[in-house]
């Protein structure tokens, strides 16, 4: 039974009584406690092992169950789980048992998922560029201890490439899904803000809706793509269908570089054979930023959105608020017109490949690429290219057309490659 399964394939396998959810939890604690890569911080093992036991039981009774029947996850250490610690890796929060699920963790265990504990973060979700905190320690990206996973969902990222979880839950305000993602060389969703309820994300306190959700969100972390639409469907509600079924029929617009934020050689030229690979594989390619969006401000203008989201949770209003706001809307409206002719739009996530552990700095220009789909509310996958050291490319889609991207994620995967388990294969783009 390979920890390397998709979600859907471990689901099908259940339902069809070829794996028991019993056995696939009792090995995924079993290599948890064996990773050194320190992405998961906490468990429900008892509660767990009997869940899976029971879900073997359902399919031999013959029960309807849910599309994740069984199978065993994973979520983020700042969603509440009923019975587990919330403590967004704060050592005052280390007493604070949720009484109650997250909506997230709530609609999960409805489809037949089994949470089986948690996964680490940094410290209060206040860096993008690597995950640790003074409760639980520093997370290691599994495809070398020596690089970060990046934050703050770097503990989802990692467990996913470890094997330690079949699917993932994350939250991303300035790419803490997308970020890990493209370290660690799996899937991730930051879908259109809204889609997925944030109640339950939050720090141990009474509950208190946020004050301005824009431009957080919540979303899914996966092996594959299809394991993010499956997540999304069931923690978001139904999705509107995709504008493209057939690879050669999208229209995709490209931008792989940037002098305000160059690439690295071994980013540009993995995403570039991607690409290529691509346009052999019959798809539209259409060079170039949108008309109207300057990338440069669009990143400024999200540092302010950033800024605005945390001062509205104290109550404040900088500065500037209005302008920024009407200058938000524009740059929306130009993505709109962009989006009436062209289906997605490809773009690195980050600049370089998982750098090395440093303390020192907080990465910020780690920001710029995932800000082009973050200011307009757009849904955006990373998905990984290249590999045994992956790149990570964005695919961006419309507003509120979340299938569309996962899609052509799904789709490109055939051409470019997907999900490589650590140590295994070091190929950049299938040739076709």
């Amino acid at each position: 039974m390979t920890p390397f399964r998709t979600a859907i394939e471990v689901a099908a396998g259940i339902r069809r009584g070829e794996l028991s959810a019993r056995d696939l939890t009792e090995q995924l604690f079993a290599r948890i406690d064996a990773s050194t890569v320190n992405a998961v911080i906490a468990t429900c093992r008892d509660f767990a092992l009997e869940a899976a036991s029971e879900a073997d039981r359902a399919v031999a009774r013959g029960d309807d169950v849910g599309p994740l029947h069984g199978v065993p996850m994973t979520v983020k250490d700042a969603f509440a789980v009923q019975g587990l610690p919330t403590t967004w890796g704060e050592p005052a929060f280390a007493g604070c048992v949720a009484e109650e699920d997250a909506a997230v963790v709530a609609r999960l265990r409805a489809a037949g998922a089994i949470v089986v504990g948690k996964s680490n973060v940094h410290h209060l979700l206040a860096d993008f560029g690597r995950t640790d905190n003074p409760l639980h320690g520093r997370t290691l990206n599994p495809r070398d201890p020596t690089r970060t996973p990046g934050g703050s969902s770097g503990g989802a990222a990692a467990a996913l490439a470890d094997g330690l979880t079949y699917l993932e839950y994350g939250s991303d305000l300035a790419g803490s899904i997308r970020i890990p993602a493209a370290y660690c060389g799996v899937y991730g969703l930051k879908p259109t803000p809204g889609t997925v309820p944030l109640r339950g994300f939050q720090p141990p306190g009474p509950p208190a809706p946020l004050a301005r959700e824009f431009p957080s969100a919540v979303g899914p972390l996966a092996r594959s793509a299809a394991d993010l639409r499956l997540a999304l469907e069931v923690t978001g509600g139904p999705l509107r269908p995709a504008r493209r079924s057939r690879l050669e029929d999208f229209r995709v617009g490209v931008v792989l570089d940037d002098p305000a934020c160059p690439v690295t050689g071994e980013v540009g030229a993995v995403l570039s054979d991607a690409v290529d690979a691509l346009a052999r594989a019959g798809v539209r390619i259409r060079a170039g930023w949108p008309a109207d969006v300057d990338p440069i401000a669009q990143a400024e203008a999200f540092g302010f959105q950033v800024e605005l989201f945390f001062a509205s949770q104290e109550g404040r209003e900088p500065a500037g608020t209005a302008a920024q706001e009407r200058r938000r809307a524009a740059l929306t409206a130009a993505w709109e017109r962009y989006f009436a002719d062209v289906d997605v739009f490809l773009c690195p996530t980050v600049f370089t490949t998982a750098p090395a552990h440093d303390d020192r700095h907080r990465y910020e220009d780690q920001v710029y690429w995932i800000a082009q789909a973050s200011l307009p509310g757009l849904p955006a996958v990373s998905a990984p290219v290249g590999g045994a050291r992956p790149a990570g490319l964005q695919v961006v889609g419309p507003a509120h057309e979340d299938a569309t991207a996962i899609t052509f994620a799904e789709l490109a995967a055939d051409v470019v490659g997907g999900f490589v388990p650590p140590g295994e294969g070091s190929s950049r783009v299938l040739d076709r």
